[in-house]
């Protein structure tokens, strides 16, 4: 009777471990089924948490990327005009106006604004600073040229052709190298100069100033459309580039 009631005792302990365990997975699976509502927004915020993790220096070479793709509709355009192919200038128009608001109105605003300034208090990379801006102005002057020229519903004439040409080709020819000095050099010097905290306290702003001017995601949106006039004109598919040897 002695041994019985001593192996009863010892074996509740693991009965008891057992249920516990059982009630565990019970009550999880519960919460799993009941909390898709729950999943989903702890997706959103880690989502969301993402987006406020992108650096100052990601933020605006991502934009680059973006410029890249403009520039490359920039270079269909000569080329099917150049050949005399017919190329509906709206497209042209609309990669301008994409190219003035986002870029010369926001990515570079916040180059001039945020970048410049730290850099020449720094003392450093000055003289690519008055460079670049002065490569800022010049774009500008040379997006209102082209602007003006294919405004739609205006028919083309073949000088105004020309000069469209001309303007777009200078454009790519100044950004191009602009750029590749930006991401290889100016953006690295900036992050040097300015500590940790204050460097992730800017990937924010930029971010939200973003948001404040345009409603939402302004690089997601512009991807959007540069995207559209990409499919429309025939080069959104990657593949097309592949050189076959």
């Amino acid at each position: 009777m002695k041994t019985k009631q001593l192996n009863i005792q010892q074996d509740n302990p693991r009965r008891n471990f057992i249920k516990r365990g059982s009630l565990l997975v019970l009550g999880s699976a519960v919460i799993g089924m009941s909390g898709t509502n729950a999943s989903a927004q702890v997706k959103n915020m880690d989502d969301e948490e993402e987006e406020k993790e992108v650096s100052a220096n990601e933020d605006l070479m991502r934009e680059h990327g973006l410029l890249q793709r403009m520039m490359i509709i920039y270079d269909t355009a000569v080329i099917r005009m150049g050949k005399d192919e017919y190329f509906n200038p709206v497209f042209v128009n609309q990669t301008a106006d994409i190219i003035r608001n986002f870029v010369e109105d926001y990515h570079e605003k916040l180059e001039e604004d945020y970048l410049f300034p730290r850099l020449r208090k720094a003392n450093k990379e000055t003289e690519l600073v008055e460079v670049l801006l002065k490569q800022h102005r010049g774009g500008r002057d040379v997006t209102e040229k082209i602007l003006k020229l294919t405004q739609p519903g205006q028919d083309m004439k073949t000088d105004d052709k020309q000069e469209v040409i001309a303007l777009m080709t200078m454009f790519n020819r100044m950004y191009r190298p602009h750029e590749a000095r930006e991401d290889t050099v100016l953006f690295p010097a900036f992050k040097s100069v300015v500590s940790a905290h204050e460097y992730g306290a800017l990937g924010e702003e930029f971010e939200k100033i973003e948001h404040q001017k345009f409603g939402g995601d302004g690089f997601d949106m512009m991807v959007d459309k540069v995207a559209e006039i990409e499919r429309t004109i025939g080069i959104y598919d990657l593949d097309q580039f592949t050189p076959h040897i």
